[in-house]
C-alpha cells in the first residue's frame, strides 16, 4: 500500500530510542524526511544512523530538551528551516517514575505533568501554523495503554497521560479539517527499556533467564507475545498518511489485545 508520505516532513520528539525511534524509522521507510530530537549526543548519532538505514528520507537529529519552552520552539523552527515546512508531528516522551500514590511526591506530579503534557502543548503550539499550511498536517501522540486501564504502581502514567487524550480529542475538533490529531496507546513492546527491566529482574533473582521474564511479560497478552517496536511505528505512519484521511480524534490501542475494558 502506498502511504503517499514520500517527500513529506515529520518531526518526532524524544525519538532516539524506543517507540519514538521506531515511529521515525517507519516514517523514513515511507520516504518521509525526518527530524528527531533527544538530549544525549551519542544516542542522537546512533538514532540518525538507524533511521537513515530504514529508508530514503533525509534525517536530522537535533539536541533538545522538550521540557524547555525555548528548545521546543527552536526545534520546530530548525525543522522548518531545514526542510522548508512541516507536515507531521509525532510526540513522545520518556516514562515518568513508577510508584504508588502514597510513595509519589508532589514534586514528581509537577515533573510528570511537564514531561508528558506540557511538552506536547509547547511543541504543538509551535508546530500548528506550519501543519495548518501543509495541506497534509497530522499529529500523533504516543501515550500508553494506561490511559484506558490503570497499571499497578504507575500512578503518574495512569493519571497524567490521560490529559494528553483529552488534549488530543479537543485539538481534533478545533484543528479539523486542516489537521488530523490522533493518539496511539502502546502496550508492552520489546524496547531497550523493557529489556532493561527484564534483565534487572533476572539479576534480582525474580526470573531464571531473560526468556522466562519475557514469557511473564507476555503471559497476559492475548497475542501471546510482546510487541515489536516497529509494529507500533507502522501504525503511527499509517495514521500520519492520507490513507487514514477520515481518522481523527482516535485513541488506537497497539497492545496485542491487553486492554480489558
Amino acid at each position: 500500500m502506498d502511504t503517499e508520505l514520500s517527500g513529506n516532513v515529520a518531526l518526532c520528539t524524544a525519538a532516539t530510542s524506543g517507540l519514538g525511534l521506531a515511529s521515525a524509522e517507519s516514517l523514513a521507510a515511507e520516504g518521509t524526511n525526518v527530524v528527531v530530537c533527544g538530549r544525549t549526543e551519542s544516542r542522537l548519532e546512533a538514532a540518525r544512523e538507524r533511521i537513515e538505514a530504514a529508508g530514503p528520507g533525509e534525517v536530522r537529529a537535533l539536541e533538545a530538551d522538550i521540557t524547555d519552552p525555548d528548545h521546543a520552539t527552536a526545534l520546530v523552527e530548525k525543522t522548518v528551516e531545514t526542510f522548508g515546512g512541516l507536515d507531521h508531528l509525532v510526540t513522545s516522551a520518556g516514562g515518568p517514575p513508577s510508584g504508588s500514590f502514597l510513595e509519589t511526591s508532589i514534586e514528581s506530579w509537577y515533573d510528570a505533568y511537564d514531561l508528558l503534557v506540557m511538552s506536547v502543548v509547547r511543541v504543538t503550539r509551535a508546530a500548528y501554523p506550519h501543519l495548518q499550511e501543509s495541506g497534509a498536517g497530522t499529529i500523533v501522540n504516543i501515550t500508553s495503554r494506561s490511559v484506558r486501564e490503570a497499571i499497578d504502581d504507575l500512578v503518574l502514567s495512569n493519571a497524567v497521560r490521560r490529559a494528553v487524550i483529552g488534549l488530543m480529542q479537543t485539538q481534533a475538533r478545533e484543528f479539523a479539517p486542516e489537521i488530523r490529531v490522533n493518539a496511539v496507546l502502546p502496550g508492552a513492546h520489546e524496547t531497550a527499556r523493557i529489556e532493561e527491566l527484564i534483565d534487572d529482574a533476572v539479576d534480582r533473582g525474580e526470573y531464571d533467564s531473560y526468556e522466562a521474564g519475557y514469557d511473564d511479560w507476555a503471559s497476559d497478552v492475548p497475542m501471546g507475545r510482546i510487541g515489536e517496536p516497529r509494529e507500533l511505528g507502522d501504525v503511527v505512519a499509517f495514521l500520519s498518511s492520507p490513507r487514514a484521511s477520515f481518522v481523527t480524534g482516535a485513541a488506537v490501542p497497539v497492545d496485542g489485545g491487553s486492554i480489558r475494558e
